[in-house]
């Protein structure tokens, strides 16, 4: 490697060197150049480490990060086949081929890694990559898998927007491991212009889905997401807000509170750099790490077209529960909820609660959510007869056995079979002329 000193103070992104710390951000360890292309020629040859990652691997991810949007198959292709470094090196060598070159474009000689890194660690944040240990592998592979069906040719290829492609590197902002919230965690979405029946919904069921130690995933916007979020907040429980921005940036800004307390306890997690801006095809390509960093989505509202109709979609393209919560058939923030349980191609489930929601997409045989409480009736368990006779009885004046059986449509016998049961049953009573129901307590009358 080659031995640079430390700059002088104030010396900037371009000077002549930098130390580790400054070059590979929070997880640095050895000294690298600060020149870009010197510190990729150093990083391919130095030995690798499976889960540790040099400063120049980590460099190299977060240039990468910005040098081309997200969700772009044949980017991601590119950079698995021959690694982050050579990746960096070939592109900005002009090496790569036309169509790689021709995605970076006019970014192969910007170069703001360091100071990208350098925003992170100001803010809490890091840069966690496939190669660390930390990288949530197992949730990650449908995508691995769902890109592997896609054409060579990219013209037959999945937009960008919609394209199920695994993230080169993810932005992490918050005290918790990534790997190990997502191993238990739920989605929940639904429109931002939530209704209070939604709202109330999506707030209880993240705060029952955190008490039992799951993790509630969503997009950190506002109504149902925010919703979803404070209530899993609420009840102590993990949260994990994936932005289409930078993790130091807050949008929609009235979230700075939420994002906070997110940031303090959760993770804030995003593939854009620092300072990177919410543009509207942003949210559309973040909608599959949504999905794809959870076991199911729930989704509690949505209108006839919704971000959150896509997230589900995405969810079942990746092999994961689609979850939806039903609402007022009169409500237009539920159409679209009513839709994904009416059509067949998504395999979409209705959930009510966060333990139908468990039984879906938790342990096979094990996660089983109670069956609802039926209150017991003093009725429950009569034979037909004594049914008959129950209803034939009148209310406060007392009927004969013969008027009774009359009634029911029965013999005078089987009358007197059912009525002593009846009577232990406290459904029925003697007035001393006849029989007839037991009043309410309270509302006892005299017999006639």
């Amino acid at each position: 490697m080659t031995e640079v000193a430390r700059p002088s103070e104030g010396a900037g992104v371009g000077g002549a060197g930098t130390t580790g710390a400054d070059a590979g951000g929070p997880r640095g360890g050895e000294a690298l150049p600060l020149d870009l292309d010197a510190a990729m020629e150093d990083a391919a040859a130095a030995p690798h480490r499976a889960g540790a990652p040099g400063p120049g691997v980590r460099r190299a991810r977060a240039w990468l990060s910005r040098a081309v949007e997200p969700g772009c198959i044949d980017f991601w292709r590119f950079v698995d086949e021959v690694g982050p470094v050579d990746a960096v090196r070939l592109v900005r060598g002009r090496r790569a081929s036309p169509r790689i070159r021709g995605l970076v474009a006019s970014r192969v000689d910007q170069d703001l890694s360091l100071a990208d890194l350098r925003r992170a660690e100001r803010c809490g944040a890091r840069l966690v990559v496939p190669e660390d240990d930390e990288w949530p592998g197992p949730r990650l592979h449908a995508l691995t898998v769902a890109v592997a069906d896609e054409p060579v040719e990219p013209a037959h290829q999945t937009e960008r927007t919609k394209a199920l492609v695994p993230p080169v590197a993810l932005w992490v902002r918050g005290p918790g491991r990534l790997d190990e919230l997502v191993e238990r965690s739920v989605a929940m979405v639904g429109s931002r212009a939530s209704t209070a029946y939604g709202e109330h919904v999506a707030g209880e069921m993240a705060h029952h889905l955190g008490e039992r130690g799951w993790t509630v995933v969503s997009g950190g916007a506002y109504g149902i997401d925010a919703a979803a979020h404070r209530g899993a907040l609420a009840a102590g429980g993990p949260t994990i807000g994936v932005l289409a921005c930078g993790v130091d940036r807050v949008y929609p800004a009235g979230h700075e509170a939420l994002f906070a307390r997110i940031a303090e306890t959760g993770l804030l997690v995003s593939e854009w750099p620092p300072g990177a801006a919410p543009h509207k095809h942003r949210f559309l390509v973040r909608n599959r790490l949504i999905a794809a960093l959870t076991r199911g989505t729930v989704v509690v509202e949505a209108s006839s077209r919704s971000g959150a109709q896509a997230t589900a979609k995405r969810a079942h393209g990746l092999g994961r529960g689609v979850l939806v919560v039903p609402g007022p058939v009169t409500s237009a923030m539920s159409v679209g909820c009513h839709e994904l349980l009416r059509g067949e191609e998504l395999g979409a489930r209705l959930v009510a609660s966060a333990a139908h929601v468990v039984e879906a997409v938790g342990r096979l045989g094990e996660d089983l959510a109670e069956p609802p409480d039926h209150p017991a009736d003093a009725r429950d368990g009569l034979s037909d007869v004594a049914v008959r006779v129950l209803d034939a009885c009148p209310v406060r004046t007392g009927a004969s056995p013969e008027r009774l059986a009359m009634v029911a449509g029965c013999d005078v016998l089987d009358v007197l079979k059912v009525l002593p049961a009846l009577e232990l049953a406290e459904l029925v009573e003697w007035t001393g002329t006849g029989w007839r129901l037991t009043p309410p307590p309270g509302k006892r009358t005299p017999a006639r």
